[in-house]
């Protein structure tokens, strides 16, 4: 009763402060319209995928061999998981330590941080398109790779590294100075500082980053054309070509002859994504309790 009578006064208070304020209450509208569009928009797309795609899934998509009666995803989806840990592999250690070297050791007004900063931001900013090519460039041509699993991982790597570092940095600033304080009081250096103190408390802001990495690797399609191929085989190796889900999709849309079984990988790949972001979440979370 005390809390439906305290929400009855506020809710009087917001009207009568709205009455005072009309801008206000034009600009809380539109935040409010905003947010319902935006969930609007995501709702419209997922139902889209899921009615369109859903009735065409059938055990043959899921056949351990591909071949143009079964046009299978189980081979593209073995090749997405080893993309996004190959990619990951490369790109998570060098973005963490690249964060903490401008969070903890660089000084204030450093160029090279300038440097780096405005590297971090050119690279977020280039197309896709732009990092097939220049995967194809350096790692099919000059380095003699090939069409490969190790071009397309190596690719994405350097395409995610603007986002893991990004996230990294702020998740490192959040961690309150009093604890690396209380650290240095009782002797430790600062190595064991940062590694034992600092980084395992930026732990849920690292994993945001590595989950925006996870969802921009699995939907990746122009720079893997370029770079990992299309082959529609598991490779033996990672110096053998393959194809991810989003370019096995792909390509059943552009030869024009299995559209539903291109939207019911799509429906595949959007469980994937919402499951492993879950997951990720969930990890977090139950991180972020123990250290609370």
């Amino acid at each position: 009763m005390k809390n439906k009578h305290l929400n009855r006064i506020s809710l009087t208070q917001r009207l009568k402060a709205y009455r005072k304020h009309p801008f206000s209450f034009m600009l809380m509208i539109l935040v409010t319209l905003s947010a319902v569009i935006t969930v609007g928009v995501l709702v419209m797309l997922v139902g889209y995928i899921l009615i369109n795609g859903i009735p065409h899934l059938n055990r043959d998509m899921f056949a351990w061999e591909y071949n143009s009666e079964n046009v299978s995803m189980m081979p593209a989806i073995i090749n997405t998981v080893t993309m996004t840990v190959t990619s990951l592999l490369f790109a998570v250690p060098v973005g963490i330590f690249s964060a903490i070297y401008l969070v903890e050791y660089s000084k204030k007004g450093n160029r090279l941080v300038g440097i780096i900063r405005l590297t971090t931001e050119s690279l977020a900013g280039i197309p896709s398109i732009v990092f097939g090519l220049f995967g194809y460039l350096i790692f099919v041509i000059f380095c003699g790779f090939d069409y490969s699993m190790l071009s397309g991982a190596l690719t994405l790597a350097i395409m995610i590294l603007p986002t893991i570092m990004r996230s990294t940095e702020e998740a490192l600033k959040s961690v309150p100075d009093s604890f690396r304080e209380g650290s240095f009081g009782l002797g430790a250096g600062k190595l064991r500082t940062v590694f034992k103190i600092v980084l395992p408390s930026a732990v849920p802001g690292i994993l945001a980053g590595v989950i925006l990495a996870i969802g921009r690797i699995t939907g990746e399609t122009a720079a893997l054309i370029y770079t990992s191929g299309t082959v529609t085989g598991i490779p033996d190796n990672l110096m053998e070509s393959g194809r991810t889900l989003s370019i096995h999709m792909y390509a059943l849309l552009n030869e024009g002859l299995y559209t539903d079984q291109a939207y019911a990988t799509a429906v595949v790949l959007l469980i994937m994504v919402l499951g492993i972001n879950g997951l990720s979440g969930l990890i977090a979370g139950r991180l972020s309790v123990k250290k609370g």
